[in-house]
């Protein structure tokens, strides 16, 4: 079947060949633009009205696994803020319903695995061979690009995110059960030697990589791995227990010819570490300074970030101040996504999310 123009566009974007591509992955590629792209975490959330109209019906797990109200929900957030990425709406955990662990969001307590992962012989049952029950996530990514396929009034054309969790995260649900706040099991589990650990990072980045394909192949330009719980970890446990894994998984995930983005919270300690991970882009959160964190990382890698997400109930004044602080800290360098430190929180006022954008835009034209 042959290929329409906008698929060999996007085909040559990932493959190195178009002269150009958007301005988002040009960013992240390193490559000069003129001006600093921006998207939000959880740029499509409970904050935003529009989504809470559709989560009056619809669970979250539904819209997941619903294309279409998916795609509706991350083109109605990208459009409502004028940001120059969208991000596909799914939930990282999506990954473990066709491994065989089951999972619900409860009230109060977020993501519950009823049955958590805690011996090999478990880790040994957990299928790999059902990635493509995925592909509802595919689809909605199909459905996003198609919406944004011509460029826009500025000439650009918006980026498409695909994401994964990453498998040091996607583990410590299963194994944990939930969230934790020493994650034990998990831990006991790495330290196990009994060759449990490295056979579940395995299978994960098995089915992970399946997971991103479809993703890429739907049409996603970029493809950002959530490490959600990295920061729970010493330098020296994630250098000897996950470094391995998640690097062998960006390096999969870069041979499908897009760029990666891997983000962590509360991994300040780990950036020097990250540089490791040889990923085109690092976010940032907001507890370490733009410009310290760059130089943590090196500035052969791009960054992305770090706007504390609290700050968008500031006023007016310091919030567009926070703006420019870390646009400066950035200091034009090629490489740099204006991001926050980490999700868009519920009761964030979406006027001050759409000034940001704005306000990027502005300060940042060359």
């Amino acid at each position: 079947m042959s290929m329409t123009p906008i698929e060999v566009s996007r085909a040559e974007q990932k493959s190195g060949t178009a002269s150009s591509g958007s301005r988002f992955v040009r960013a992240c590629l390193r490559q000069p633009v003129d001006r600093t792209p921006v998207w939000f975490l959880r740029q499509a959330g409970r904050y935003m009205p529009e989504y809470m109209a559709v989560r009056k019906h619809h669970s979250l797990l539904d819209i997941c696994r619903t294309p279409e109200i998916a795609a509706e929900v991350t083109i109605t957030a990208a459009e409502r803020l004028d940001v120059d990425a969208a991000i596909i709406f799914a939930d990282l955990l999506l990954p473990l319903t066709p491994m065989g662990v089951n999972f619900e969001f409860v009230n109060g307590e977020g993501p519950v695995v009823h049955a958590p992962i805690r011996t090999r012989e478990q880790i040994e049952a957990l299928r790999t061979d059902r990635a493509g029950d995925l592909i509802y996530v595919a689809q909605a990514i199909e459905k996003v690009s198609r919406h944004f396929s011509a460029p826009r009034a500025d000439g650009d054309q918006l980026g498409i995110i695909g994401f994964i969790g990453a498998p040091f995260t996607l583990a410590s649900y299963m194994i944990e059960g939930g969230s934790s706040r020493n994650y034990i099991e998990c831990k006991r589990m790495m330290y196990a030697q009994d060759g449990a650990w490295p056979l579940l990072m395995e299978k994960l980045i098995a089915v992970l990589t399946q997971y991103a394909q479809q993703q890429v192949e739907a049409g996603a330009d970029v493809i950002q791995i959530f490490d959600s719980w990295a920061g729970a970890l010493s330098v020296s446990d994630y250098r000897d227990f996950v470094l391995p894994h998640t690097k062998e998984l960006v390096q999969r995930v870069q041979q499908m010819g897009v760029p990666v983005i891997y983000f962590g919270v509360d991994t300040a300690s780990l950036l020097p570490t990250f540089r490791q991970l040889e990923a085109d882009v690092i976010g940032l959160d907001w507890r370490v300074p733009l410009d310290e964190g760059w130089k943590c990382i090196g500035h052969h890698t791009a960054v992305q970030g770090n706007l504390d997400p609290i700050t968008l109930f500031a006023g007016e004044d310091l919030l567009r101040k926070r703006v420019k602080e870390v646009l400066d800290a950035a200091d034009n360098r090629n490489g740099h996504i204006f991001n926050l430190g980490h999700g868009i929180v519920p009761g964030t006022p979406v006027e001050n999310v759409v000034n940001v954008a704005r306000w990027v835009r502005e300060m940042s034209a060359r």
